[in-house]
């Protein structure tokens, strides 16, 4: 029975201080809303496919060798995020950034036992991210040769501009979700504090708790047109009380 009461006494204080909660929750998915769209800057994507492949005129299989160009993936990856690699990319492309900020935008992948991996770089231009990635890709070829003196790398696929590109981040709709849970929990949490610090007796079960003793009688609120309609009528009365001792 305990555990009803509680529970009734929580959703009465959430009931009693909803318009706060809702106006926490209207507030953070609003602010979510404004910093999604009109303070974040938008990023775009752009990926390309290198194949690391020791060109062979020999056919046949070579496991070995498949072996050693996915183990120079992890080497590559760190090669091409260089400053030997980057510094010809910045001037090639007259990029208004340093080696450090343009390392931040690049990333590396490859899936298990695979010679492809992938280089994938993000810009807050579509355009600009493409034409960086393919001259990473470009450049990274040139200069592996003479860095590590072999030539086992391909670009399988270059990045191509899409017609109406499509932005990675930030992403608004989940943005806003975030922030209304966000605002959401902060309501619920603002109000139960409140009520906590809240000492004040409002209902006679609040008095009959606090004193211990039960309570014989109340006296019941009433809004002001009530007011001054009892009062009206209390006058009233009186009026025809004089009226009648004067007749």
């Amino acid at each position: 029975m305990e555990d009803s009461i509680s529970m009734k006494e929580l959703f009465g204080i959430i009931r009693k201080r909803w318009m706060l909660i809702a106006l926490f929750t209207f507030v953070m998915g609003a602010l979510s809303a404004v910093v999604s769209y009109f303070l974040l800057t938008p990023k775009y994507e752009a990926s390309t496919q290198i194949l690391v492949n020791q060109k062979d005129t020999n056919y046949q299989l070579d496991t070995t060798q498949m072996r050693g160009n996915i183990e120079l993936i992890n080497t590559y990856s760190v090669i091409i995020k260089s400053a030997a690699i980057l510094e010809k990319v910045i001037e090639k492309l007259e990029l208004n950034q340093t080696v450090e900020q343009l390392e931040q935008n690049i990333s590396v992948s490859s899936q298990s036992e695979s010679q492809v991996f992938s280089l994938t770089v993000q810009d807050s231009k579509p355009g600009r991210a493409v034409e960086i990635v393919n001259q990473i890709s470009e450049t990274f070829q040139q200069e592996i040769k003479g860095i590590m003196n072999v030539d086992n790398v391909n670009i399988l696929a270059k990045a191509e501009l899409k017609e109406n590109p499509a932005p990675i981040s930030p992403n608004p709709r989940m943005n806003i979700a975030v922030g209304i849970v966000l605002g959401l929990l902060m309501g619920v949490g603002l109000v139960f504090l409140l009520e906590y610090l809240d000492n004040s007796l409002h209902t006679a079960s609040d008095v009959e708790a606090y004193l211990g003793l039960p309570v014989l009688g109340s006296i019941q609120k009433m809004s002001k047109q009530k007011v001054k309609k009892s009062s009206t009528i209390q006058k009233m009365g009186v009026e025809v009380i004089e009226s009648q001792i004067k007749v």
